[in-house]
């Protein structure tokens, strides 16, 4: 069992995710819509979908990354995020396999350091899948 998530409805866009961004608070919902934007931008094998009721980036089918609001925070999450490297210390977590960034509206935040993690989450998933 390789412990990758796979869903096969996953599309290149889908309107689930856009009605959850625009349900989600301003502040929160700028937030997410933000990172999961980032995620997007990955490359054209992108795919999304909701999962858990949250929005979930892909590569291909594998899942990747996510985002997910709370009352007063949204994550940023990587499903092999305990394997990536994490210089600036941003990750938190303590499961076996999935990390999150946590992030507050007004709060700074590693800008550079956070796109790093999303980058590095979608190359290696691209990697365990043989996508690339």
């Amino acid at each position: 069992m390789d412990g990758i998530f796979h869903f096969p409805a996953a599309a290149r866009r889908d309107a689930a995710v856009e009605a959850w961004m625009a349900a989600r608070p301003v502040e929160l919902g700028g937030l997410a819509r933000q990172w999961f934007d980032a995620m997007r931008s990955c490359g054209a094998d992108v795919r999304e979908l909701l999962h858990d009721g949250h929005p979930t980036a892909c590569v291909g089918d594998a899942a990747f990354g996510y985002v997910n609001a709370f009352t007063v925070h949204v994550n940023v999450g990587f499903f092999k995020g305990a394997e990536l490297a994490d210089p600036a210390g941003l990750l938190q977590g303590s499961g076996k396999a999935m990390r999150h960034v946590k992030l507050r509206p007004g709060e700074p935040v590693d800008a550079a350091a956070l796109q790093a993690l999303i980058a590095a989450a979608c190359a290696d998933m691209r990697r365990r899948v043989g996508a690339g």
